[in-house]
């Protein structure tokens, strides 16, 4: 490129006020938006804050997010079914005020995002360690396979295609939400301000994403089969992010992204809202951290 091409060049950027990146990136202002009070680039404890511990054999630390609902309702499913061992104890841990970042809850998840969970039971212990400590888990994919597994329920148990399918659909979701969430939920709810290049750039994809899902549903009842044995985490987990954004719980953004053209998701969605577990999932009552 000439030179007169490259004057040409920064100045239609200067005049467009168009962003130009520094050689270095420092943080040397808020980014803005609603958790810019807490973002920063840097991890672990800001304060010393220990973490109530109930009597139940597990412990929730979390939210009622898209991600924690995941958790609630594997809980709730258990619990729906009466699984012995699976009963919880639930606390709320409020991202918008940072708890995240108390030294107890760090300590059990060094990545600082929501849902936790610790296995205080007896037989969470890994035999012959007589000193073993109670598990903690993090991840909301982890926490779920974690639970259906111990518990032996919710999962394809044995190797073949009901639990590859399974596998593969719990890490589509955690491979895509982020596109869902901190793309287009981000820039089109949150960002200080709208910005047309990347709402249009995650709306294309949550859409993208939706018609991946509408096309597997048309002609499956749940994501790994159409029997009632085959419902499983891989509902579960999908459903936190996308049924609730079909079904209008999520961004108010159902008419902005057309949900209503993508009917099998919406019929899926449904189908799975009207479980009991699942409405006591989404209202999970969660204690507050004194």
């Amino acid at each position: 490129m000439s030179q007169d091409n490259n004057k040409s060049s920064n100045e239609s950027k200067e005049q467009g006020n168009s962003y130009v990146p520094p050689k270095v990136w420092v943080q040397d202002k808020d980014n803005g938006g609603k958790f810019a009070s807490i973002n920063r680039p840097t991890a672990g404890a800001r304060y010393e804050k220990e973490l109530p511990v109930g009597d139940a054999p597990l412990q929730l630390y979390s939210l009622n997010t898209p991600n924690g609902v995941k958790a609630n309702i594997l809980l709730e499913e258990l619990a729906e079914i009466g699984v012995k061992g699976a009963e919880y104890d639930a606390y709320k841990i409020d991202i918008s005020k940072g708890e995240q970042f108390g030294s107890g809850f760090v300590a059990i998840n060094p990545n600082s995002k929501i849902p936790a969970l610790v296995d205080h039971s007896s037989d969470s212990a890994q035999t012959g360690d007589e000193t073993s400590e109670p598990i903690a888990i993090f991840e909301s994919g982890a926490i779920l396979m974690y639970l259906a597994e111990k518990f032996g329920k919710f999962i394809p148990a044995s190797a073949g295609k009901k639990r590859a399918d399974c596998l593969s659909w719990v890490m589509w979701q955690m491979g895509s939400a982020p596109f869902l969430g901190g793309g287009f939920g981000h820039f089109y709810a949150y960002a200080p301000e709208p910005l047309e290049y990347p709402i249009n750039r995650y709306t294309m994809e949550a859409k993208r994403q939706l018609d991946v899902l509408n096309k597997h549903l048309e002609d499956n009842t749940y994501m790994c089969g159409s029997s009632e044995e085959d419902y499983n985490i891989a509902d579960m987990i999908i459903w936190a992010w996308y049924g609730q954004l079909v079904l209008g719980k999520l961004y108010d953004a159902a008419e902005f992204l057309q949900v209503d053209d993508y009917t099998h998701v919406k019929r899926w969605a449904q189908k799975i809202a009207e479980r009991p577990a699942v409405k006591r999932a989404v209202d999970l009552t969660l204690k507050p951290i004194d």
